[in-house]
This record gives C-alpha cells, structure tokens and sequence, in this order.
C-alpha cells in the first residue's frame, strides 16, 4: 500500500530555452523496490520511481544533469542512488543518508561513487537528527570537499541557523527552508534566510514552491520568495523539481509548470545559466561541462 501519490507522467511544454547541462539540483529515486527493497523502518511508502523513470522525465524537460537527495524511504542504504549515478555517464551526483558512526572508508568509498553531500532532517515528521550528530559529521567529510544538506522548516531553521553559519564547510539550505509565507517576505525566519547572503558557505535551494504554497497552484504565493533569494545571493543559489513529491500536500506538481515557474521568475537567460548549470557545477562537482546543446 502506498503512502504517496505517483509523479505525473505528462508535464506542461517548457517555454523557454533550458541551457546546456542544466541540472535539477533536488529529486529522489524510489527503487524500484524489487531491485533495491525499502527500509524496514522507513516513515512512508512510495510507488516505484527509478532511474528510468527520472531519466524519462528529464528528457521531457530537457534537463540533463541531476542531484539524487537519499530519501527516507531508503534509509542509510544508497544502492539506489550510486546504481543511477554509474549509469549516468558523470551527470547525475548524490547527497547521502549517513550512520553517525560511518567510517572514513564507507565515506571514500561513497566519494568515489559520485556522493558530494550529507542530508539531515529537522522539520518535525521527519525529526531526528542533533546539531552535535551535524558537527561530528562535518568533520569527517571535510577533507572531501562535500557539503551538509539541511532540511528545515521555520521553527528549527531559527533554531539551526547560528550553528550552522559556525560550519566550515558548506552547507544548503532544502526548499527555502520551507519558511511560513503567509507571514510575508519581512518575517524573522524569511528575513534570517536572506542574511545568508553574506556568508559564504551558504547555499539556498529555491525548489519546493509548491510546498510553501500548501499545493495550491499555481503556486502565485511563492514565487516571490524565490524572487528574492535569486537577487539576494544568485552565485549560490539552485533550483530543483523534488521529483517525484514525497508526502505533498494537495496534487502532485507538474515538473514542467515548476521549471517554467522558474524561468518566469528568473528571466534573465545569464542568470538562469548561473543557477541551473555553473552554481551546481561547482557544489556538486562535475566532470565536465558544457557538453550539450540548449533545448
């Protein structure tokens, strides 16, 4: 029995020019589940969406590098995401779930398999992780040139964000920190997040739009937000679909309408070239670039 709906098949037509080695810097792969079964002890469980899956629907909208996020359904077990990355001929990386007592050669190991990153999780269903668990893998990961991933909501993003600017590494913020945007672009947590700018080892994902809008397209509400993190820090900003919507709130989101949401709110062709194909560039590592023709 599933407790998500699954990803849309069919996606609104892109209406503007996607450059070369755009990447979505924020999906997940589920399964399938007879090749790399669920974790026992996982909070949810979704249909099928694996590699094919992912690599179907980035052809529709013509991206063609991707950041697989380990999810929780998988828990610490990422044959999932590292079978995906090898068959992705170096466009595909990966942000792991880890143990906090994973070993230096568990850690190589991952690196050479295309891991750039470690995922912790604050928002309230999905509670667990400690700043001391945050620290101590900072540590570790340092000398890999990896990154931490936050996933927050407002209360513990306020909580969160002192310690984390302590960091020395980067570290990125998921979903706009899924801030309350129904208390408006001057609100202590919003505001706390835009003073990100100002230190150099944040970065700030503007994807789950549909998330902060509680599922109601066409998502009108938050598209300032993402507005302002773009000028606020544009040389660290990502954007990503969060493909295929976990746990949504209301209907499952057109991967199509968000990339166009995107591009309205950033119409700047060179700015949309900075986020989608050089900021990930950077953060995640790639081999190489450009290698493709826009489309």
């Amino acid at each position: 029995m599933f407790d998500c709906a699954p990803a849309k098949k069919h996606t609104e037509n892109i209406t503007f020019d996607v450059p070369a080695d755009a990447c979505d810097s924020h999906c997940h792969i589920f399964g399938p589940a007879s090749q790399f079964p669920f974790d026992p002890k996982r909070s949810y469980t979704p249909p099928d969406a694996g590699y094919d899956d992912l690599k179907a629907k980035q052809n529709n909208l013509g991206l063609h590098r991707a950041v697989l996020v380990q999810a929780n359904c998988h828990g610490y077990d990422m044959s999932a995401i590292t079978n995906a990355i090898s068959r992705s001929q170096g466009q595909y990386r990966g942000v792991a779930l880890l143990p906090p007592d994973v070993t230096a050669t568990r850690l190589q190991q991952l690196h050479e398999e295309g891991i750039r990153g470690v995922r912790y999780n604050f928002v309230s269903h999905l509670a667990g992780a400690t700043i001391d668990e945050l620290q101590t893998m900072a540590q570790k990961i340092a000398g890999l040139g990896w990154h931490l991933c936050i996933h927050a909501d407002e209360t513990s993003l306020l909580r969160l964000l002192p310690d984390l600017q302590k960091l020395t590494l980067p570290f990125v913020i998921d979903h706009m920190g899924r801030i309350d945007i129904s208390k408006g672009l001057q609100s202590d947590a919003f505001t706390a997040l835009l003073q990100l700018c100002h230190h150099p080892q944040a970065w700030i994902k503007v994807s789950g739009v549909d998330r902060l809008c509680g599922g109601t397209e066409p998502y009108t509400a938050g598209q300032p937000f993402m507005r302002a993190i773009i000028d606020a820090m544009p040389e660290r900003t990502l954007w990503g679909t969060d493909w295929p919507h976990p746990n949504v709130t209301g209907p499952v989101p057109d991967d199509g309408q968000l990339l166009n949401i995107f591009g309205a709110v950033c119409p700047d062709p060179a700015l949309r070239q900075r986020i989608l194909v050089d900021n990930p560039q950077v953060l995640y590592q790639f081999d190489s670039q450009p290698t493709r023709h826009s489309g």
